[in-house]
């Protein structure tokens, strides 16, 4: 039997956790399949509206969810009876939700996840925080989608194309087409840790491309910026164990050039306006959405100490963040280094 359907012909029920710009997106561009969907949403409020509505108006506002997205605030209702589960919460209370669900997941359970973050205080990621709360269910599988995907452009139907990632090649593929759709392309890969990686550590990178838009230093900085950029994601996730070719695909290289460009993102955005002047705590305190690359900056810091990677700008901007560093004196700082040969760079 077809793992995608259910015994009685119809689409399987899938669960997705996490109401938020993104997970709303993906639970409805799976419902606009005729994919049954069940969204758990924090906020109580807002998931009435949801309901009486069928809009996000805190995430998504102005955007008509499929009358199959059933939202729902309680956590045992939305994962009961379900063997695939989508995680899209923000990755600073990922354990705290995984931890919540445990009691209500059924075996043969499937995991993917959407969040692109490292935990700060155990530096895993978000498959390392199910391998360690699972440690004691065999029967569980993972998987990991990502790449350059603004949730309002995906709801927009505008062409789009991400990879999922897992262990098992023929999971990859289950998924791969679970969600496709003619607007929604979707490649695999076995390189879970390396697309893992590559959606978080692109967010410390536009950050520091928001930065230099925001002190005006024009298109040659902030291309410099993203390629040497792209050379620390690739030392700190070859030697976390992934494969530098995932670093030069989507979850690599593309979801660095949308996030480090585009208007719509959260983590360019808080950049933006910390090269303009304004201090982190006043930026973060306007936005309602979570900028991932600000927690994550703290787990790259420690990481790549621990791990004893060279990542220049990834140290500069945590010195920004949580040391009050002038944006132009960490520029002055990257600009001063020792000179190097520039290819041996992406690997050690």
């Amino acid at each position: 039997m077809d793992k995608g359907i259910s015994q009685e012909g119809l689409p399987e029920a899938v669960a997705v956790v996490g109401g938020g710009s993104w997970g709303t997106a993906l639970a409805n561009l799976l419902a606009e399949k005729s994919i049954p969907v069940s969204l758990w949403v924090f906020e109580e409020d807002l998931c009435e509206e949801m309901q009486k509505t069928k809009e996000n108006t805190l995430y998504l506002p102005g955007v008509q969810l499929s009358p199959l997205l059933r939202p729902d605030n309680s956590l045992e209702a939305v994962l009961t009876a379900k063997r695939m589960i989508l995680m899209a919460v923000p990755s600073h209370v990922y354990r705290h939700v995984a931890m919540q669900m445990l009691e209500f997941l059924k075996e043969p359970v499937v995991i993917v996840s959407a969040t692109k973050g490292i935990e700060n205080e155990s530096l895993k990621t978000m498959s390392g925080i199910w391998q360690e709360i699972m440690s004691e269910n065999n029967d569980w599988e993972y998987g990991v989608l990502s790449g350059p995907s603004f949730a309002r452009e995906v709801v927009k139907r505008a062409p789009t194309a991400v990879t999922v990632a897992s262990a098992s090649k023929e999971l990859a593929e289950e998924i791969q087409k679970l969600f496709a759709t003619d607007y929604f392309r979707v490649y695999t890969s076995t390189d879970v840790i390396g697309v893992e990686l590559g959606g978080a550590l692109k967010n410390i990178i536009a950050l520091a491309a928001g930065i230099v838009d925001g002190l005006g230093l024009g298109h040659n900085t902030r291309a410099a910026l993203m390629t040497r950029g792209l050379a620390e994601m690739s030392r700190l996730g070859t030697k976390m164990g992934a494969d530098p070719l995932t670093f030069l695909g989507l979850a690599g290289v593309g979801d660095l050039v949308l996030t480090c460009t585009g208007d719509l993102s959260r983590n360019r955005t808080v950049g933006y306006k910390l090269g303009q002047g304004k201090k982190l705590a006043e930026i973060l305190g306007e936005m309602r959405m979570v900028a991932e690359g600000v927690k994550t900056t703290r787990s790259v810091h420690h990481l790549a100490r621990q791990k004893e990677i060279d990542m220049p700008i990834c140290e500069q901007m945590y010195r920004i963040l949580y040391e009050d560093l002038p944006p132009e004196n960490a520029l002055a700082a990257l600009m001063r280094r020792e000179l190097k040969h520039e290819v041996d760079t992406f690997f050690g």
